[in-house]
């Protein structure tokens, strides 16, 4: 399984279906989507959903980022999923 870290600028469901287990909202804007699909399956996913021009960035993590003042648990959820 793959963490991606999403950023955009239109809001998007956190119980959107998609090609992912999860997506988990680190802030109105910024996103982290776990799932076992390529970073280009889950930009395009993403992208289909948006309004047109609005902003997207998706990028994999391949660690655990320094992280603050994100919603309770979020760490958490990261050091489930990503190595250390």
């Amino acid at each position: 399984m793959t963490v991606f870290l999403a950023w955009t600028s239109a809001p998007v469901p956190s119980d959107l279906a998609g090609p992912w287990e999860e997506i988990r909202h680190a802030a109105p804007d910024l996103l982290l989507v776990s799932s076992t699909e390529s970073l280009s399956r889950v930009y395009h996913e993403l992208k289909w959903v948006m309004p047109g021009g609005a902003s997207l960035l998706v990028t994999p993590l391949t660690g655990r980022p320094k992280l603050k003042g994100l919603p309770p648990g979020t760490q958490t959820w990261l050091r489930d999923r990503l190595p250390g």
